[in-house]
């Protein structure tokens, strides 16, 4: 797999148009610090380890809806394997007018935009939701 983060994204995003209320994805401690700026920020409800039958981890993930429909309205990948993206922190987008968040990840950690301008950071812009 290329891309892990973007597999976890768009298991999300398949996840919510199917109306699941949990999926799941293989563990990595980029994809927990992304789900905690998720859980943080209230775009989902939150998420476990667990172990799979072979011993590899895997993290379960509750998703988030209101009257029936998913909180995420949009997320996507924004920095790619093949072409990253950095950012100053005064050059960080504000999503769809400040309504959405865009995670950055930055040398003092994966955060939320809104975190980031704050710790007076840029970084790598990971992906953004609405």
């Amino acid at each position: 797999m290329n891309d892990p983060l973007g597999d976890m994204l768009t298991r999300i995003r398949n996840a919510q148009m199917r109306g699941k209320s949990t999926v799941k994805t293989p563990a990595s401690k980029l994809r927990a610090w992304v789900l905690d700026v998720l859980m943080g920020e209230g775009y989902i409800r939150g998420y476990e380890s667990a172990k799979t039958d072979n011993g590899q981890g895997e993290l379960v993930i509750s998703l988030k809806y209101f009257e029936g429909t998913p909180v995420i309205r949009e997320i996507k990948r924004v920095s790619k394997p093949g072409r990253r993206v950095y950012m100053s922190v005064k050059d960080i987008p504000a999503v769809r007018n400040g309504l959405g968040v865009s995670i950055v990840s930055t040398p003092k950690g994966v955060m939320s935009d809104a975190a980031a301008r704050t710790a007076n950071v840029g970084g790598e812009v990971l992906c953004t939701v609405f």
